[in-house]
């Protein structure tokens, strides 16, 4: 007869943690209030010396480790997953065959394409359109992890990709490829213009 198999709770048994109990000190708090105001004013005047010394050409050590960003950009890893950008052969032509691979594997359902027949016996099929909605992309990299053919990768190392409509973070194949210039362009995600809804404006305008 064997033995009883050791459930979940006994193979991994629960270590109770015991909230610490907090003196008067701590529970008036003024003096924890007191110990990270004097952190923070010491990190203030630290900092405006070695930018004061540095200003007047004294030298020494740099302040703040701020970035001064966009006049000194950031340098990202290697290996961070940055925009998008879609890969061509040797012919100039793209590498996506349009299997939308990376369109199903993508959590935030961001990648839209539409496929069209190939004039290349090679390849059965290519993207007609290509499309990246960077407004909804959680830069997890499985559409480059999914690609069969490698055709799309991360690494462009642009990260400032703020714009002041959502219309701009949507990018096309054109764009991605490199071949167009990223400029605001008014399409509905999905790649038909035609389905892009009407402002409330006009349409009280129409039918009234």
């Amino acid at each position: 007869m064997t033995a009883p198999t050791p459930n979940a709770l006994e193979r991994h048994p629960v270590k109770p943690v015991t909230r610490p109990v907090m003196r008067l000190r701590e529970r008036v708090y003024l003096v924890e209030l007191w110990k990270g105001l004097a952190i923070t004013y010491r990190h203030f005047f630290v900092n405006l010396w070695r930018h004061t010394r540095r200003a007047l050409g004294l030298g020494g050590l740099p302040g703040a480790v701020t970035i001064q960003f966009p006049e000194d950009p950031a340098v990202v890893a290697k290996r961070a997953r940055t925009r998008h950008r879609l890969l061509k052969r040797d012919d100039g032509t793209p590498r996506c065959v349009a299997c939308m691979m990376c369109e199903t594997v993508c959590p935030a359902e961001c990648i839209h394409i539409r496929a069209e027949e190939s004039p290349v016996t090679v390849v059965e099929k290519r993207a007609k359109s290509f499309e990246i909605d960077l407004g909804l992309c959680v830069f997890c990299g499985y559409c480059v992890e999914a690609c069969p053919v490698d055709a799309i990768r991360m690494d462009t190392g642009e990260v400032a990709l703020s714009t002041g409509s959502r219309e701009e973070l949507l990018w096309t194949l054109p764009e991605l490829l490199g071949d167009a210039p990223k400029k605001p362009h008014p399409v509905w995600p999905g790649g038909e213009s035609e389905k892009r809804p009407e402002p409330r404006e006009q349409k009280e305008n129409t039918h009234g």
